[in-house]
């Protein structure tokens, strides 16, 4: 042994105990951890769990037991004869192609007309513009049964019955869209417009240039919210058409289920194509949506 290991004391290895944070910084105790993954695996068990059993459903073959106990998600012997069967039942793809042409429209109205009238009320100074929001407010608390028979008599008086356009032209532009839009944009900092404005731009290069391409991100909140809301709409499409040609997706699926209510692998499979338009929208837009979230958010 050297001179040196002598003298100096020997140093115990220094162990660091881990310690889990939430994002203030706060430590995290053991116990409330294992809560919070309990209630977010329990909240998933009761949102995605349906949407499974629906998927595992359509792929069973006739022979499989879909009601045992306990029940099987993984189906023995998968199969896509079901969706066939659906295809050579109801004309599901042209009851998709008119969900499709009505919904696109949908997103378009509702991003065009939620994002000038969000600018409007956020950023330009006229009389009466706090009335107006307060309408927008009001809006959304009127339940759409209310005045589902007054859109039915005003599309019947521009004859507009049993036409797409009928079913886009009252949720065309959503009053909450036009608040996301409004919160977004009053979340951008003034300089930036008064720097343009300075410059020399008027009122639409400051918007098209300046403030729209700062809130993409509740942009794409409103592109999803308008094509769930058109893709999944049912009472008011039921109403307005009456030709079988141009139902849409939600109506289509009633008949089937009507027709076919015992052969449960059916309807899964009806169900489960009507659902992956949605979930493929939101797998490109979920980047933007988690982010517009924050910017639309409505602020006390």
């Amino acid at each position: 042994m050297s001179v040196l290991e002598k003298v100096r004391p020997r140093q115990e290895p220094v162990v660091r105990e881990l310690r889990v944070t939430d994002e203030h910084g706060r430590r995290v105790r053991v116990w409330e951890l294992v809560l919070r993954y309990a209630l977010l695996l329990a909240v998933l068990a009761l949102t995605v769990g349906p949407f499974l059993w629906q998927l595992s459903t359509s792929l069973k073959g006739p022979t499989e037991d879909i009601f045992g106990s306990p029940p099987e998600f993984l189906p023995s012997h998968p199969t896509l004869h079901n969706y066939e069967r659906v295809a050579d039942t109801i004309p599901v793809w042209d009851y998709a192609l008119n969900s499709l042409k009505v919904a696109s429209a949908s997103v378009v109205t509702n991003c065009v007309g939620s994002a000038l009238a969000g600018y409007a009320l956020a950023r330009l100074r006229y009389r009466g513009r706090g009335v107006a929001t307060l309408v927008f407010v009001l809006a959304m608390l009127v339940p759409v049964e209310g005045i589902i028979i007054a859109q039915f008599t005003t599309m019947r008086e521009l004859g507009l019955n049993n036409t797409l356009i009928g079913v886009v032209l009252p949720g065309s532009i959503g009053a909450m869209n036009v608040l996301l839009m409004r919160n977004a944009f009053r979340n951008l900092p003034y300089e930036i417009e008064e720097a343009a404005y300075v410059d020399g731009a008027n009122v639409w290069q400051r918007f098209w240039r300046i403030a729209l391409p700062s809130v993409k991100g509740t942009l794409a909140v409103v592109a999803i919210f308008a094509f769930m809301g058109a893709w999944d709409d049912f009472l008011w499409p039921l109403i307005v058409l009456s030709d079988p040609d141009k139902f849409t997706l939600t109506i289509g699926l009633n008949y089937l289920h009507g027709t076919f209510a015992n052969d449960e692998r059916l309807v899964a499979a009806g169900t489960v194509i009507a659902v992956a338009p949605l979930i493929a929208l939101f797998a490109c837009l979920q980047r933007y949506f988690f982010r517009g979230v924050g910017e639309g958010a409505v602020k006390g």
